[in-house]
């Protein structure tokens, strides 16, 4: 109830502050407290759907729910380097392509049904390393995540267009697991981190393959859910890659000094800056992994599958 009443009271502020406008509604959201997920939905009428959206993310994946879908493809990314901006938003990590019209690195693939362009990479993490990936699989969570945006350029002009508009955005979710060797394009993306420890600091990255961040499999999780801030919009294909990368524990170090605001006010550590598991709702999430086999140790149980042959036998197991 104090909670409650405590918004109630910022909210009416906020609401009667006359220069509060589209842009500064940047600043009335965090990840805790009276202004962090569970309320962002009632900071900003705009931002309903992170409240009463029924396809939210980020969730948790359950292995012995996954349905295999026969029909996945693998997932393509063009393999050229990018340079762009490293920016401390004050709420993440944010890795922006520069606006090169001749070397677009698209996304093919996968679920996918249009070709997507690649725009920005987040990196979500925790200041300890028991949480800090927004995604968690059978309720573990990893110490970071790093999320590959891309939008719909078949369908649309730009990533703000494509952000408000249905199959419009593509993220590619890699989960970081603590290792004593990094995986060479993130010690690219961490490696000056140094330089962007206040909030609105940024700095410049030449030569990233975005293709080299990903770990060394072909197999992915996927489902349709939002982005994981506000305004939470829902129209996101994700797909959850099946293995992590790896990341040091000075790489971890360096992210955790960072700060969301600026030097003389520097506020709060950046890090545990996740979104919680948001309930699916019935989504079914599917995967690219033939599950359609016979496994001795569980008794003989078949898997979950969208073969034809087995589809009723899917349907009742998932029952149980």
């Amino acid at each position: 109830m104090l909670l409650c009443a405590a918004f109630a009271v910022f909210l009416h502020v906020l609401l009667q502050t006359s220069s509060v406008t589209a842009v500064s509604w940047e600043e009335w959201w965090t990840y805790d407290g009276i202004s962090g997920p569970a309320f962002w939905g009632l900071i900003n009428p705009e931002w309903s759907l992170c409240n009463k959206g029924r396809r939210q993310s980020p969730v948790n994946l359950e292995p012995n729910k996954l349905l295999f879908d026969p029909n996945l493809r693998p997932l393509h990314i063009d393999k050229h380097r990018v340079s762009g901006n490293i920016m401390n938003t004050g709420h993440s990590v944010i890795f922006n392509v520069e606006n090169d019209t001749r070397h677009h690195i698209n996304i093919t693939g996968g679920p996918l049904s249009y070709k997507y362009q690649f725009q920005e990479i987040h990196i979500h993490y925790g200041l300890h390393d028991q949480f800090g990936s927004e995604h968690t699989i059978n309720g573990y969570a990893f110490p970071a995540e790093i999320q590959i945006f891309g939008f719909n350029s078949q369908l649309y002009s730009n990533f703000s267009e494509a952000l408000h508009k249905a199959q419009g955005i593509v993220v590619i979710s890699l989960l970081l697991q603590l290792g004593d060797l990094s995986n060479p394009e993130l010690r690219i993306l961490t490696e000056q981190l140094d330089k962007i420890r206040y909030g609105g600091e940024e700095m410049e990255i030449k030569r990233l393959s975005v293709r080299g961040l990903l770990p060394e499999t072909d197999y992915y999780m996927t489902y349709d859910g939002s982005t994981t801030m506000p305004a939470c919009h829902e129209t996101v294909t994700w797909l959850i890659l099946n293995k992590p990368i790896y990341i040091t524990k000075q790489q971890m170090h360096a992210l955790r000094r960072l700060m969301q605001g600026h030097a003389i006010h520097p506020k709060a550590p950046l890090g545990n800056n996740f979104r919680p598991p948001q309930p699916l709702h019935h989504r079914p999430v599917r995967t690219n992994i033939d599950f359609n086999v016979k496994h001795p140790a569980e008794g003989g149980k078949v898997c979950p599958s969208m073969y034809r042959d087995v589809h009723y036998k899917a349907n009742s197991w998932k029952q149980h």
